[in-house]
């Protein structure tokens, strides 16, 4: 894998001062914050968090330079249904916490959502504003200025609420649905995920069909891309997500794996979500609990055809493994201390 990575994705800008990189030759200082393994133990309890104030809107980041970087993004769920944690940080406590540990984890981003993507009744726009907005809010205060904040939602309404409340980037799995979405984007500064994904919002999509999947997806993001643009979402804020998995047979999924390259021919960022999902548990035949290997192993192939951001529920390992990568890839040098054969 030695120059898998060179130019990638060329067109990328830089976005943001090298100090803040993930590849920065001095080590970050650690957070005064226990770290929590990825094991599934219980969270440990948070101290209570300060009552809100009324919100002054807050001024969206820009995305690092991903050109000789990797960006690892923790996902937290303020749900009672997602398919992984189960629950688990449903509370604001619990989800505040599993922020600042992904973070101390060595996240580059937070991912905060407060509907699954999976079929499943509507949940009113304003009720998601109340599960995602005051962990936006919190986790604003207390995570430093280089770690980002996202929001999976495919509501304008939600968005808007979010990155006033000091989300930087929309991470919106359904493909632009909300017509309202890339104007609302467009307004506040943030930056934007568009998905490949065809079904309607929590609507199922069975026995998905497609003539050739990965051309098929590539014009879906290319098409997408363009109503972004002329929306006036500035390019060097945007990425992609070609949606493994979302609306596609674990056939359908590997058929867009093997063609990742078409995805980052766009010259933007692209994201891999493929953390534990049906698709590696169906290639290996296991079940969600055992899948960290297989979702590690998917993220080398795709970042070896150019990804730049992966969405992970293991960060202590991604980030790790990402490093390690890195290293060999000569975008960063060695922690050490280098004593071997000294």
């Amino acid at each position: 894998m030695t120059n898998a990575y060179d130019g990638a994705v060329e067109g990328s800008a830089v976005r943001s001062d090298p100090a803040e990189s993930t590849v920065s030759r001095t080590p970050v200082a650690p957070m005064a914050v226990p770290p929590v393994a990825d094991s599934g133990a219980p969270l440990a309890p948070l101290a209570p968090l300060a009552p809100l104030t009324p919100l002054t809107p807050l001024t969206p980041r820009p995305l690092p330079d991903t050109r000789t970087r990797v960006l690892v993004m923790g996902i937290v769920n303020r749900t009672q249904d997602s398919f992984f944690d189960e629950g688990r940080t449903w509370g604001l406590d619990a989800a505040v916490r599993a922020g600042i540990a992904a973070a101390e984890a060595g996240a580059d981003l937070i991912d905060v959502g407060g509907v699954k993507f999976a079929p499943g009744d509507p949940l009113p726009a304003s009720e998601e504003i109340d599960r995602v907005v005051p962990v936006i809010s919190a986790l604003r205060r207390e995570l430093p200025a280089h770690v980002l904040l996202s929001v999976d939602t495919f509501h304008a309404a939600v968005a808007e609420a979010s990155i006033a409340a000091g989300a930087d980037l929309i991470n919106d799995t359904t493909g632009l649905s909300d017509p309202e979405m890339t104007t609302t984007v467009a307004r506040t500064g943030a930056s934007l995920v568009i998905t490949h994904s065809v079904a309607a919002p929590r609507q199922a999509y069975p026995r998905p069909q497609y003539d050739d999947v990965a051309e098929e997806v590539r014009e879906f993001l290319a098409a997408r891309l363009e109503r972004a643009l002329e929306a006036g979402i500035d390019r060097e804020r945007i990425v992609m997500d070609p949606g493994p998995d979302l609306n596609k047979s674990t056939v359908q999924t590997l058929e867009v794996l093997r063609d990742w390259s078409e995805y980052t021919s766009l010259g933007l960022p692209v994201l891999a979500a493929l953390s534990r999902k049906d698709v590696i548990g169906e290639s290996l035949g296991l079940p969600k609990e055992e899948r960290l290997e297989g979702s590690l192993a998917a993220a080398a192939w795709a970042m070896g055809q150019g990804a730049r951001i992966l969405r992970v529920h293991d960060v202590q390992a991604t980030v790790r493994f990402v490093r390690m990568l890195e290293v060999l890839s000569g975008w960063r040098d060695p922690a050490g201390p280098l004593v071997h054969n000294v």
